[in-house]
């Protein structure tokens, strides 16, 4: 067992749990899953590309108590989200705790978009994880309980420019956590959603080197630094463990406190 499991306090306490994570191969997923693999829970990954989700569970299987195991699955076929809920559940016979990471994006002006890319980002970062959610779901009203973490976004609050689809879909993710909380809450299940500040992944980081994106961020954000995976770890944890058991419906923006205001050059 690895060390951080010793004196676990009940509150936080997600050892034993099977946690489901789509979209975990890298970035917020990955960090994620290893967060909750550290602490002695059974982590399944799904991800679109089998060598790099191999090499993902592999590595964190490395630091945990238990293999982490991967099913490849993408949430924008409707037919993987059976599958690959079907496959846990015959495994393990429940599901305690579904952390749906899954994204994509494109940015580009409004004018550009095409069919193809709104589709694109729609089916993967709604409609699958509606599905991937109702799937998870079913299961978790079979067994009476049951937690799921939507990875929502700051454009859940309001839109950055140039990402009309992933802003529309990630303000209607918002709404789909308030409304699956709304349904479930009386059956034991609990939906809540953790919205990222800006974070440097493998994805962004050509993003982030713009000395003017740069500054932008750290100006904006009053922790003035920009978030990395690790940093959505600790919330993802309460929001699965019993210290969150009476939240739902909820969206938590950990974002260095990005969306408490807006910092401007006034004088000091």
């Amino acid at each position: 067992m690895p060390a951080t499991i010793s004196g676990r306090d009940p509150l936080f306490d997600v050892s034993e749990q099977v946690v489901l994570v789509s979209g975990g191969s890298r970035g917020i997923g990955r960090a994620i899953a290893a967060g909750f693999a550290e602490r002695g829970a059974h982590v399944v990954v799904t991800g679109r590309v089998a060598d790099s989700l191999q090499a993902t569970c592999d590595e964190i299987s490395q630091i945990a108590a238990y293999r982490v195991e991967p099913i490849v699955g993408d949430v924008a076929n409707f037919g993987d989200h059976e599958r690959v809920v079907e496959a846990v559940w015959q495994q393990h016979g429940r599901i305690d705790t579904l952390v749906n990471v899954a994204g994509v994006n494109r940015r580009k002006p409004a004018e550009t978009v095409t069919e193809d890319d709104f589709d694109f980002i729609l089916d993967i970062n709604l409609r699958g994880a509606f599905f991937l959610s109702q799937q998870v779901g079913r299961k978790m009203l079979q067994q009476g309980s049951g937690s799921q973490i939507n990875v929502a976004s700051l454009n859940s609050d309001r839109p950055l420019r140039h990402v009309l689809p992933y802003a529309i879909s990630k303000a209607a993710m918002a709404q789909m956590t308030r409304a699956l909380a709304l349904e479930w809450g009386d059956r034991g299940v609990r939906v809540n959603g953790l919205a990222p500040g800006f974070i440097l992944t493998d994805l962004t980081r050509k993003l982030w080197s713009d000395e003017t994106m740069q500054s932008w961020g750290t100006a904006n954000t009053p922790q003035r630094r920009l978030g990395v995976p690790a940093d959505m770890v600790g919330t993802a944890i309460f929001l699965a463990a019993p210290a969150a058991a009476f939240m739902t419906g909820q969206i938590l923006y950990v974002d260095g406190g990005f969306t408490a205001g807006w910092s401007w050059p006034i004088p000091g």
